[in-house]
């Protein structure tokens, strides 16, 4: 079942998750950069969730407080929790 969640303090608007219990079947942001969120995407596919939260929780987008793969961590928390 797909999760949307709607970001902060990023270009992205959103970001769907869909998980196989803790794995990620798929990633899809709405807006953001576009090479690099469907990098992102691809990169995390079948990865464990746990694991992608570990990797990219806290990284920033320069002088911002959060980034792209920061929201990620966030939504696959979320998506996990509902």
């Amino acid at each position: 079942m797909a999760y949307v969640y709607k970001t902060k303090g990023t270009c992205s608007k959103s970001i769907t998750v869909d998980l196989d219990g803790k794995k990620i079947k798929s990633v899809q942001f709405e807006g953001g950069c576009p090479g690099n969120t469907l990098g992102i995407s691809q990169l995390v596919q079948g990865m464990d969730a746990d694991q992608v939260i570990e990797r990219f929780e806290g990284v920033k987008c320069g002088n911002k407080p959060t980034s792209c793969p920061d929201q990620l961590s966030k939504a696959l928390r979320e998506a996990m929790a509902s």
